[in-house]
Order: C-alpha cells, then sequence, then structure tokens
C-alpha cells in the first residue's frame, strides 16, 4: 500500500493500541504487522498493558452512562455516519484488510461492504427494538417487556475477518445502548486502528464521549482480562473452539454472558440431482476463497457414488485453472495463508491425511521462489478421505478440500453431514424439492446455517449468523440477534385501585 493510501486510514505514523476515542495510549511491546502477501512490514502497534487496559475500561464505564440516554434513533444516527464514512473508504480500506489479512481484493472489499450493510441494518433496528404486550390474568393489569442497554460489550476478534465481525458486534451494540471495547487480532492490528480512527472521528464531530468506542491491543493476555472482568457483561468472541472453551468457561464462573463464534467444519452434499457447474463452482469458491481461512469454508463434499467420479474429475480440472499470487492483482483466485505458522499447521494436516489412508489427489506443497517471498504461500489440495477421520473431524484453517463418498438414501449423506463435533455451515446441491425439504428439515443439517444449492461460505447481513455444538451456539448479524446485546425486563402495571395476587392468592389483611 502507498503511504497516500495508509494517510487516508489515519496510519501513516506507529500507534499505539490503545485507545479511546481518539486518544491514544499505550506502554506495552511494539507489535509488527508484516504482510503475508510479501512479508513487509506495513507498520508498528504498541501493545496494551494492564494499566491501559484498566483506563479504558473506566472510560467506557462513563461514557455508557450517557450513551444509554441517547435516545435509540439519535444512537442509529452515529452508526448511519460510520456507514457513510466506510461508504467513502471502502476501496482504501479494502485493500488494507487484503494487504494485511491477505485475502484477495475483491474480497476484502467485500468484507468492508458488509460493515457497510450492517451500519444499514443496524439504523433500521434503532427505530424497531421492540417488546411484546403480554395479556395478564389479573383485572385492571398491564404486562409487557422491555429491552435495556447491557453496558460495555467486549469483542474479541480473528484475523481471518479483521473488520467485519467487529462491525456486526459494534453496529448492533451502539444501537441498543452498548459502549464496545475491542480486542481484535494480534495478527491483523492495522485493520483495527484504522477502524478505530474512523468511528473516533465520527464521535468527536458529534460531541460524544470518546469512550463509546475503544480498542485495547495484544495477545491473549488481553482477551483474558476481558473474559475476567465484572464490568463486562457480554463477551462476543470469534476464533477457534479451544479459545471459545476457555472464554466460556471464565465468562460462566463470574455468570456473565458470551456469545460464541468458533469453528465450523462445512459441508457440502452433492446429490444425484445436482446441477454439477453451480456445485463445481460453489465448492471450489468455498474451498479456496481466503485460501480456506473461513470459518463458512468448504472443508468437506460429500458425493454420491453414482456421480463421484464425474465431480472429482471436474474438481481436478478446475484446481488447474487456480492462480495464486499477490491477492491484490485481480487475475489471481488465492492469496496467502496469514502466516508461516499456518502454513506448518497446513502441511502438518497433509502428512495426517496420508497417514490414516487418505489419498492426496493433487501435489500439496508450500509455494517457493519469485512472488512467494513471504512463504506464506501454498497450493490448494483435494483428498479422499473418510468421514470418521481424525484429522477430517478437525478443522485445518487451510485450503483442503475432503472428498467422501456416500451410497444409498441422503439421509445417510445427512449423517455424514453432521458426524463432526463443529455445526456452522452446511449446503445440499440438488434439484429434488423432497431432497431439499429433508435437508432444511429437524431431520436434516444440525448447523445454524444450511443453504439449498448456494455454497456454505458466504452469508447475507439479514440472517442470524451462528452454529451449533462445538461452534458456540452464538448468533450475529441479523435477524434478532440484537437481543443478546441487551437486557429483558417484564413489567406489570396496576391502573387499579385494588391489589389481587397472581394465581388467585388470597392475602388480606
Amino acid at each position: 500500500m502507498t503511504s497516500k493510501e495508509l494517510k487516508a486510514l489515519g496510519l501513516e505514523n506507529e500507534n499505539p493500541g490503545s485507545s479511546t476515542g481518539s486518544k491514544w495510549f499505550s506502554k506495552g511491546a511494539w507489535i509488527t504487522s508484516n504482510s503475508p502477501t510479501n512479508g513487509k512490514e506495513i507498520g508498528k502497534v504498541q501493545s496494551s498493558t494492564r494499566k491501559d487496559y484498566d483506563k479504558v475500561i473506566q472510560e467506557a464505564e462513563k461514557a455508557q452512562l450517557a450513551w444509554r440516554n441517547i435516545p435509540a434513533p439519535k444512537r442509529g444516527e452515529i452508526v448511519r455516519q460510520l456507514g457513510d464514512k466506510l461508504r467513502e473508504l471502502k476501496p482504501v480500506l479494502g485493500k488494507l484488510v487484503s494487504y494485511e489479512m491477505g485475502k484477495s481484493y475483491q474480497e476484502g472489499m467485500g468484507e468492508v461492504q458488509e460493515m457497510i450493510d450492517i451500519c444499514d441494518f443496524a439504523v433500521g433496528l434503532s427505530r424497531q427494538l421492540y417488546g411484546n404486550t403480554i395479556h395478564s390474568e389479573r383485572p385492571g393489569h398491564r404486562m409487557y417487556d422491555q429491552y435495556h442497554p447491557l453496558g460495555i460489550v467486549g469483542i474479541i476478534t480473528a484475523f481471518n475477518f479483521p473488520v467485519a465481525v467487529w462491525s456486526w458486534n459494534a453496529a448492533l451494540a451502539l444501537v441498543c445502548g452498548d459502549v464496545v471495547v475491542w480486542k481484535a487480532s494480534e495478527k491483523t492490528p492495522l485493520c483495527a486502528v484504522a477502524c478505530q480512527k474512523i468511528i473516533a472521528d465520527i464521535l468527536k464531530a458529534n460531541k460524544l464521549p470518546e469512550g463509546i468506542s475503544s480498542i485495547v491491543t495484544g495477545d491473549k493476555e488481553v482477551g483474558e482480562w476481558i473474559s475476567t472482568d465484572t464490568r463486562i457483561p457480554l463477551v462476543s468472541a470469534t476464533g477457534s473452539t479451544r479459545m471459545g472453551k476457555l472464554v466460556a468457561s471464565t465468562v460462566a464462573q463470574r455468570l456473565g454472558r458470551s456469545l460464541l463464534e468458533l469453528g465450523g467444519n462445512n459441508a457440502i452434499i452433492v446429490t444425484p440431482s445436482a446441477d454439477l457447474k453451480m456445485t463445481i463452482i460453489g465448492a471450489v469458491f468455498g474451498a479456496v476463497g481466503t485460501a480456506g481461512q473461513r470459518c463458512t469454508s468448504t472443508r468437506r463434499l460429500i458425493i454420491h457414488e453414482s456421480i463421484y467420479e464425474q465431480v472429482k474429475k471436474a474438481l481436478l480440472d478446475a484446481y488447474k485453472q487456480i492462480k495464486i499470487g499477490d491477492p491484490l492483482d485481480s487475475k489471481n483466485h488465492m492469496g496467502p495463508l496469514i502466516d508461516t505458522d499456518a502454513v506448518q499447521n497446513y502441511l502438518q494436516a497433509l502428512d495426517k491425511i496420508k497417514a490414516e489412508g487418505g489419498k492426496l489427489l493433487n501435489k500439496g506443497e508450500q509455494l517457493k521462489g519469485k512472488g512467494y517471498e513471504s512463504g506464506c504461500y501454498v497450493t490448494p489440495v483435494i483428498a479422499e478421505v473418510e468421514n470418521h477421520y481424525e484429522i477430517v473431524q478437525h478443522e485445518t484453517f487451510a485450503p483442503i478440500l475432503y472428498l467422501i463418498k456416500y451410497s444409498g438414501d441422503l439421509e445417510n449423506a445427512i449423517a455424514l453431514q453432521n458426524g463432526v463435533r463443529q455445526g456452522l455451515s452446511s449446503a445440499i446441491m440438488t434439484n429434488n424439492l423432497r431432497e431439499s425439504e429433508l435437508f432444511l428439515s429437524q431431520n436434516g443439517s444440525d448447523c445454524g446455517i444450511a443453504n439449498v444449492n448456494i455454497g456454505t461460505s458466504g452469508a447475507e447481513i439479514g440472517g442470524a449468523f451462528g452454529g451449533e455444538k462445538e461452534t458456540g451456539g452464538g448468533r450475529e448479524s441479523g435477524s434478532d440477534a440484537w437481543k443478546v446485546y441487551m437486557r429483558r425486563q417484564t413489567n406489570t402495571i396496576n391502573y387499579t385501585a385494588n391489589l389481587p395476587l397472581a394465581q388467585g392468592i388470597k392475602f388480606d389483611l
């Protein structure tokens, strides 16, 4: 990226990693952000000390007292301004996402579009934070429920969506009257700094408390501070299942709330009636997009035996056309993995596939030489496996697609689809109405997302996003996901001169 582009995002200088609004401070060690596209340093961010962290939380507490008393539609206006600013900066912020994380420029732009979309959704939501009216069993009484802000929302995000997941949480939390404290991945810190500078300018221009939106920077220790902090009633954490279990148990011990978006092990079922052209496009993008580093990436392709060889051949032909290289070059389909540790995990997974009896259908390797100097580029792999293999049961954040054959009825394929510990995204390719309805029924997919004739990767803002089992059970983004950011209160009003008790209980004095 050019210095002009970095300057447009407020990244022309090294930045401390703690901020309340536009006030930056930190005393911890410096974190260097290197681009996986070429290995070059982009910039440095200073990590937060415990003292820095406590200062952020104290400012957030004060800001929330003011923010919650601003009418929700007025809070929505601030989020509208955020969406408009993101529209203006979409090309340059999308480029930063691509350059710092390694996904294609089109995917980086798409991630910023998700931010814009959730802002639009939240603006409308700010006038629709509805409760219910309830008929009372007692005459002359009225009952209803309403929703109030929770307070501080702690947001912990992963490297693979370095800006969108923050916005899913922040836009909803802000219109609900909460304030947000964000701990981004230490692998993509500059994306977080850029977002904070954008919203800080909006808060300042509207003369609002700076602690409404804050960031803290660092490693897992910062996440532990958030998880154990009783001042934070809700912790929204996105990442690995291992991380999520630690967050869930820690937050539960203090009886706080957690919203978890964890690992996926997503499958597409391919039935004999499937449109194979659509199947190949959906499967290849799902497996190769973001170099297999999406939580919704397609990991498994469960194919009926009658068309197995045909699908396998078409996939191998498609993979021969995949161009790998600089994600800012539009002719490339796949960029790098996030770092060399991810490359080692990929190579170890290939060894485990072969050790368990699986077969690699094309060559899996780390790419070297001109254009691959960062050491983060690999080839996408297709492997024939059995669903019960240990390596298949785990999520490997890399472009590895497992082919699994099924025979007999669709119920057998659904059993394979559900036969993993994760439950995020799923799909079926079929032109048979009965098959599609069975897949979507209570006897079908056990995932939080179930699609028909589209792939597992990519979700719209309007629907709630999340999954079951070891995916964590959380829901973000659309539908009624906003309710997790608020506390529900039931109200009963007696407008008579009598005091009847519920359940007909008599208590006369």
